[in-house]
Order: structure tokens, then C-alpha cells, then sequence
């Protein structure tokens, strides 16, 4: 593995048990933020505040080449409680917890731009960017929405994430898609509303989202092709009165989340959703109203900027360390903003065992130490040889 001082290991993971106990959410990073921006300035790291908000990118050049590549670290926490009560550094904030390792992400991209300041050799522009409200309020958005890439112009980009399952010293860098899209949407079911003991002098809706809630799962499974992944997934459903328990409503509606990995199953997933919903409700003599909202698309890897990140790995940790095929997760990702911009790699970083409490968004779940000098490694690698002296 690539050799990171130990002063900025420790550093840095002093730094990580001091984010995680003070969680900041989307948008609401002025703490982290601040943190980040006066350590990148005191390295000699030109930095620029306020991009999306609370967004901070670090920008360090050498040489004279414009090849220019971005790493990009997600800032904020989760709203949600910690529950594990025997880490020193457990939050404090009530309600708020780093429940999926974006302190850990950030401290590791410090750490590499500290690295990179005081001892890297490479020829070009690095742009370090910490990015805020990852977790669904749309922060990578809005810092293209600021302008991101009028003002930082780059050839590629680059994510990394932590992975509980594999080990710390391990990372996974595959090409092709890497998270899904992820979309919600709404049916409601307009009927006519009548006694409980009377159904044939209304039209049921709770009927009707009997029907769709059923039908809804012979999408994925009768719709899609064999080989393109889906996911149709119903999480709420609003209906009637249990103060109330003889009247059938007047409505009833229901809603959940769609993912896919192309654009092509993401289409055909909203077409048939809407399909289902008009067809039941036309069946039952009744209405129904249909909303799609499509959030982030998928994160795809470029299979050049692929082909960088994992020899970059292979360098850093050796090649029995790095795995070129590894399962795409369901999750979203708003790096997937990005690279829908430019070319770019989204690599994955073991946190150790995946047990029940170590998995993201699980009020125990903590990043795992162990794996910061292998990320730091990998981040300060992969700026060598993407920008390579004598380019």
C-alpha cells in the first residue's frame, strides 16, 4: 500500500470521531464546512466556500498541464438516532447521526489533500470537492446549479464510498452501473364514498389500491427483461378512518419508490405504473390521478475513467486487494449528477464485516477506522496517475 504519514493518519481520524459526534445535516454543514475550509487554506490549498451552499472545494495545481480531475467526499448525517452507547464519540445532536460514513469520506479526502499538498508529484489541477446534502436534498445539484463546472472545469470525476463486506485494505472499482435511479411516485384512487354496509352505492377506492398493490409487483417481474434489474417497492398507503370503521372513503392512495439501472427499465417502469393505475380505476368506474417524480439518475462507470481508478488501486494496494467485479447496489447517489457531466468512476472501500449493525443507515452503524489509510492511499495514488509528470 501507498505510504500516508502517520501524523495525518491520526489526524484525520481524530477528525472523523469529531464529526461523527457532531452530525450536521444536508445544507446544514456550516460546522464541517468550516473545519474542512481552514484546514485545506492552512495546507496552502486555494478554497472555495458557499458552492451549493455549503459545498467547499479545495483546489491544488502543479506543473503546467490543464488536465484537470475532481474527488468528490459527501459531508452530511443522517436524521436519525444513535443508538450505540460504548464509542467516546457517539453524536451529541439528538436525532442526527453519521449512520452511512460521510465522516469518513471526508476526513479520507482531507487526509489526501493534506498528502497531496505536502509531498505529491503530479502535473495538473486537482479539484477537491466536499459536497453537501447527499442524502436526498440535492445537494450535488446545487452546486452545478452554482455553476460547478463552469468554474472548475474537469476532464473526469471521481466518488468513493464505503462498503461494509469487504475488508478495509480491500476496494471494489467495476465498470458499468454501480447504484440505481431512484424515483418516487403516487397513485390515488378517486371513488365515491359510501356506507360500509352499502358498497354497491359507491365505488371503493380501498378496493381498487387492493388491486394495484397487488398487480404492481407483476411489473418487475412479467414487464421488465429477465437480465435488467428493477425495483417497485409500495411504502405508504392512505385510506379511510379508524374512528370510522363503516365508511368507505372517498380515496385512496398509495405510494413508493422505483430504481433502475437503465434508462430504458426506468422508462418502462414509470409507463407502467401509470398504465396499472388508469386500467384499475377505469375497471372499477372511478378515477385516478398519477405522479411520477424522478430523483436521481444511475450511477454508471466510464469504462476509461474505470480503467484508471482500479490500476490506481491495484497500485495503491496491490492487485489481490482490488476486485473488478463486485454487485451494483439499489441504493441512490446524487454523484450520479456528476457524472452524468463527464466521464467518471465510482469505487467502493471496505469497512470490514457486514454484520447487523454495521450496515449504512443503522442507528449502530460507524465507519470503520481501519479503512482510512487505504482510502487516503488510493485517493493520493489515483492523482498521480491521472496526472501523471511529464504529461
Amino acid at each position: 500500500m501507498a505510504q500516508v504519514g502517520r501524523t495525518i493518519l491520526d489526524e484525520m481520524i481524530a477528525l472523523r470521531r469529531d464529526l461523527h459526534a457532531h452530525p450536521e445535516l444536508g445544507f446544514e454543514e456550516f460546522r464541517t464546512s468550516s473545519i474542512i475550509a481552514e484546514a485545506l487554506a492552512a495546507e496552502g490549498i486555494a478554497v472555495t466556500t458557499g458552492i451549493g451552499r455549503t459545498g467547499v472545494v479545495g483546489t491544488l495545481k502543479r506543473g503546467a498541464s490543464g488536465r484537470a480531475i475532481m474527488l468528490r467526499a459527501d459531508m452530511d448525517a443522517l436524521a436519525m438516532p444513535e443508538t450505540a452507547e460504548d464509542r467516546p464519540w457517539r453524536s451529541t445532536q439528538s436525532g442526527k447521526m453519521h449512520a452511512c460514513g460521510h465522516d469518513g469520506h471526508t476526513a479520507m479526502l482531507l487526509g489526501a489533500a493534506q498528502h497531496l499538498s505536502r509531498n505529491g508529484r503530479f502535473n495538473g489541477t486537482a479539484h477537491f470537492v466536499f459536497q453537501p446534502a447527499e442524502e436526498g436534498r440535492g445537494g450535488a445539484q446545487a452546486m452545478v446549479d452554482d455553476g460547478f463546472f463552469a468554474r472548475f472545469p474537469v476532464d473526469r470525476a471521481f466518488g468513493l464510498h464505503n462498503m461494509p463486506g469487504l475488508a478495509v485494505d480491500e476496494m471494489a472499482v467495476v465498470n458499468g452501473p454501480q447504484l440505481a435511479s431512484s424515483d418516487r411516485f403516487q397513485v390515488t384512487f378517486c371513488g365515491k364514498g359510501t356506507h360500509g354496509a352499502k358498497p354497491h352505492l359507491g365505488r371503493d377506492p380501498v378496493a381498487a389500491a387492493g388491486q394495484f398493490l397487488a398487480a404492481v409487483h407483476t411489473i418487475v417481474a412479467r414487464e421488465l427483461d429477465p437480465l435488467e434489474p428493477g425495483v417497485v417497492s409500495i411504502c405508504a398507503m392512505e385510506a379511510g378512518d379508524f374512528a370510522a370503521l363503516n365508511v368507505i372513503p372517498d380515496s385512496a392512495r398509495l405510494g413508493g419508490t422505483a430504481r433502475a439501472y437503465s434508462t430504458s427499465a426506468r422508462d418502462k417502469i414509470e409507463a407502467s405504473l401509470q398504465r396499472l393505475g388508469e386500467g384499475i380505476a377505469a375497471s372499477m368506474g372511478m378515477t385516478s390521478a398519477f405522479e411520477y417524480r424522478r430523483g436521481m439518475p444511475s450511477v454508471t462507470n466510464d469504462p476509461a475513467a474505470t480503467l484508471g481508478a482500479y490500476q490506481a488501486a491495484v497500485s495503491a494496494l496491490g492487485d489481490h486487494k482490488v476486485r473488478a467485479e463486485f454487485p451494483p447496489s439499489t441504493a441512490g447517489d446524487d454523484f450520479a449528477i456528476f457524472s452524468e457531466q463527464v466521464p467518471s468512476c465510482y469505487a467502493w472501500l471496505g469497512n470490514g464485516p457486514a454484520g447487523a449493525d454495521a450496515m449504512h443507515h443503522n442507528t449502530k452503524y460507524d465507519f470503520n477506522d481501519g479503512a482510512m489509510a487505504t482510502g487516503i492511499a488510493f485517493w493520493t495514488t489515483l492523482v498521480e496517475r491521472e496526472l501523471p509528470v511529464g504529461s
